[in-house]
């Protein structure tokens, strides 16, 4: 099989819909229709932004400006010439946005209305022999075919999200909370010309069946094509290589499909980060006529078992639970929500390396990839696979009510069918997971979650015929039955801690019974040099009544809309930990960011000093697909906020915490979250007088947690304690921060200089400490963006 790329330079034509009498590429020469220069993989706004035609769509008040292009028709158009080599051949669009026609020679090849799946086509016959091919593709508007359907009671979305509830387009892109309103358009994903060979392996799904001992037995089904006349007179020929564990298998072919089981003798296991190393094996198979190799292909898989045990319900008396298994060992989970790399998703594939580095920096062992964007492509999967990084899948379905037809359930299969079978190889990939919190907008509408024959039946079934073997939870947070005739969603096992987002040590947080947070968050603002990136000079300060602050909150609506208010929801953060709101862009910055890493560690801390009642915690989010005000501890720009730092000390595989107060101590716990028992030595002092309140040796046995000692303290006092620990040789440090609010800024940016934090942590400006990590490694594209104000 052969690839010719089609990605590069295409003609783009564009018109108001309403407006447009086109209905064949032959006609745009001369429709009057505006014409540029587009970039595939690519997005409309970038190539109108790079001819010049529209301001930056990531700073001041742009993007809502975009809206109106919403309601355009856009046409690529491109020349080929034909691959003059033998096999069949196909045109596979990997990420069309969104509601597509296409033409090849005039001739149309079909239609498509996914975003987030591939397209593919058969073109034998059509393809020009002498010169070259015309391909066009026309993209209408989702808004004009979102108007086309009914709307039943049983549906519902947020005020700006209607449109996308039959649009199988990244719902993000409606307008978030999290994300601009952005309905866009574009070629997102690279376009091809694959050439097939008349024998082939294709993709087999390989799965861990179970362990005995040190020996792993593997399941493998395959499918061929080849001529049936050759059948019993081929073979199939297995090589697997990890380090120096190695099989070899041999198996005559009576069919194109069939079942191989395989055992592997002192295996070589995949683990999640810091449970073991994330063994990769690479198998080799080849199909054999006679001795005649007549088609080879690569692959790689993972040897490990996943079990996900969850009850139905959790509390005190009846206790409960929601517990991930690695190779029949419990794994504490500690890591992050992924949320869209980008709101132009053309530029997600030049985004996500540095993405995964910061979950890698953090040692992060799981990423739950959040219902309301796209399924990220193999080269994403392919590097959790080798960090240990396990990932949760949503399918792309978030905070809605969909269509409950027949003709949107088939939508859905032909969806989750596509991407099961594409992802279900990747041994980092642990759960197929419904949706994200579509149980909860039910239930909140008293409507019985159990109703949803989307994640109920469609796709279950779905994962159960092609992907058998791994997980899935219906929602998340699951409302069981249960949960559902009691009405009381403090019984769920696993949640979303959002609430009143308080004081981030309130009884809402601290009380809940919960095993598994899978979502919660605190505000941080972005340093004020990244601010100055995205927001004009004349809306940079104060924040109160302010156009810009609230767009980039992300409000599409800017004031006056559902999400306006989460400015105000960031300075009264700094309220809650400082007593006052600061009356200057740079006291701000730091001390939201102050509040947001006090609280995002505290929020870890309160799940890993009680393990194993609780199981895991995957906080919001890492980093922001645009430049914004979020729950996010890397700016959109890759400038790391404080929380960042205090949320990497957390993670560490061996932690020393301190709990809160109780009976005029708090306790200091090591928490060891690896499969061997470490010893070390640790001393924890005040940061005011540099006493020594508790130090010794300590061995942590593995997994599990352990006691170190108490100190005596008053509620009344306010104190930060210094942590620090030795393990073999090298040094770590945490903090406490002991005490009600409100806090001194002043006094706690003084204890900062203890923290032996790295360089230019907290916003404090470049100039301040000779460089931010947000100048380097930025996409060349991203470096020509100016800074708000200054011209182009």
């Amino acid at each position: 099989m052969n690839r010719w790329s089609l990605n590069g330079e295409w003609e783009l034509y564009y018109v108001p819909q309403k407006d447009s009498e086109l209905s064949h590429p032959a006609q745009l020469a001369g429709s009057g229709a505006r014409r540029l220069t587009a970039r595939v993989p690519g997005n409309v706004e970038l190539d109108m932004h790079e001819a010049g035609l529209i301001d930056d769509p990531y700073t001041g008040d742009t993007v809502k400006k975009l809206e109106i292009y919403e309601l355009y028709e856009w046409w690529y158009v491109r020349e080929f010439d034909t691959p003059q080599e033998p096999g069949s051949k196909q045109l596979v669009f990997h990420g069309v946005d969104c509601i597509a026609t296409y033409w090849l020679n005039g001739v149309e090849l079909g239609r498509s209305d996914n975003m987030l799946i591939a397209h593919t086509f058969e073109v034998d016959g059509l393809l020009s022999k002498d010169g070259p091919n015309r391909l066009a593709v026309r993209l209408q508007s989702p808004i004009y075919e979102a108007m086309r359907y009914d709307y039943d009671p049983s549906m519902w979305a947020m005020d700006y999200n209607w449109s996308q509830l039959w649009i199988r387009k990244a719902a993000h892109g409606f307008g978030w909370d999290i994300m601009p309103r952005a309905v866009s358009a574009g070629l997102w994903r690279e376009v091809e010309l694959i050439v097939r060979d008349d024998v082939e392996i294709m993709t087999p799904y390989i799965y861990t069946k179970r362990l005995e001992g040190t020996a792993a037995l593997i399941g493998m089904q395959y499918n061929l094509k080849a001529d049936p006349a050759w059948f019993r007179e081929m073979t199939l020929r297995l090589v697997g290589v990890c380090g120096d564990s190695r099989f070899e298998h041999r198996c005559s072919v009576n069919f194109s499909s069939g079942h191989i089981d395989l055992r592997i003798d002192d295996a070589r296991l995949w683990w999640p980060r810091g449970y073991g190393e994330a063994h990769l094996y690479e198998l080799h198979t080849e199909l054999l006529h006679g001795d005649t190799v007549i088609a080879a292909r690569s692959d790689t898989f993972g040897v490990r078992t996943v079990e996900l045990l969850h009850s139905a319900v959790t509390s005190t008396d009846e206790g409960g639970e929601f517990l991930f298994k690695v190779n029949d060992e419990p794994i504490f989970c500690k890591g992050s929500n992924w949320v869209p790399a980008d709101m132009y998703h053309s530029r997600d594939k030049s985004r996500i390396p540095r993405m995964l580095d910061l979950f890698a920096e953090m040692n992060c062992n799981i990423v739950r990839i959040w219902g309301g964007g796209v399924y990220e492509d193999h080269d994403f999967f392919e590097r959790c696979d080798r960090e240990g990084l396990m990932v949760w899948q949503d399918f792309a379905f978030a905070c809605a009510l969909y269509p409950q037809t027949e003709l949107f359930y088939e939508k859905v299969r032909q969806e989750a069918r596509f991407i099961v079978r594409k992802l279900r190889n990747h041994p980092s990939l642990i759960l197929w997971c419904g949706d994200n919190e579509i149980d909860m907008f039910s239930f909140h509408r008293q409507i019985d979650p159990g109703l949803n024959r989307i994640s109920r039946e469609v796709l279950p079934a779905i994962v159960a015929q092609c992907d058998p073997h791994r997980a899935y939870l219906a929602s998340s947070p699951y409302v069981s039955e249960e949960v559902w005739r009691r009405r009381n969603l403090a019984l769920l096992p696993e949640d979303h801690l959002w609430g009143p987002r308080d004081y981030y040590k309130s009884s809402y947080y601290t009380a809940s019974q919960m095993h598994f947070v899978s979502e919660i968050g605190y505000h941080g603002c972005p340093s004020v040099e990244s601010i100055e990136r995205f927001i004009a000079p004349e809306h940079r300060w104060p924040w109160q009544h302010n156009e810009q602050w609230a767009l980039h909150g992300s409000d599409p609506m800017a004031l006056g809309g559902c999400w306006s208010y989460r400015t105000e929801l960031m300075a009264n953060q700094i309220k809650e930990v400082f007593g006052e709101i600061p009356d200057t862009l740079d006291d701000f910055a730091i001390a939201s960011q102050i509040s947001q890493a006090e609280a995002k560690k505290f929020f870890v801390e309160m799940v890993r000093l009680r393990k194993w009642r609780r199981t895991g915690i995957v906080w919001w989010n890492m980093i922001d697909g645009w430049p914004q005000f979020s729950d996010a501890v890397v700016d959109y720009y890759f400038d790391k906020k404080l929380a960042f730092h205090y949320l990497q000390r957390v993670h560490q595989d061996v932690c020393i915490m301190i709990d809160e107060p109780s009976d005029w101590h708090v306790r200091a716990v090591v928490s060891n979250d690896t499969l061997a028992d470490r010893a070390g030595s640790y001393r924890i002092r005040d940061a005011d007088s540099g006493e020594t309140l508790l130090e010794g040796e300590f061995v942590a046995a593995a997994n599990g947690n352990a006691d170190l000692g108490r100190v005596r303290v008053s509620h009344s006092e306010q104190r930060m304690f210094l942590i620090e620990w030795t393990i073999d040789g090298e040094t770590y440090h945490n903090h406490y921060l002991l005490g009600f609010p409100g806090f001194s800024l002043e006094r706690y940016k003084g204890w900062m200089k203890q923290l032996t934090l790295p360089e230019g942590a907290a916003g404090r400006r470049r100039e301040a400490h000779g460089g931010s990590e947000s100048e380097a490694g930025v996409e060349a594209i991203q470096e020509k963006r100016p800074v708000v104000g200054q011209g182009n």
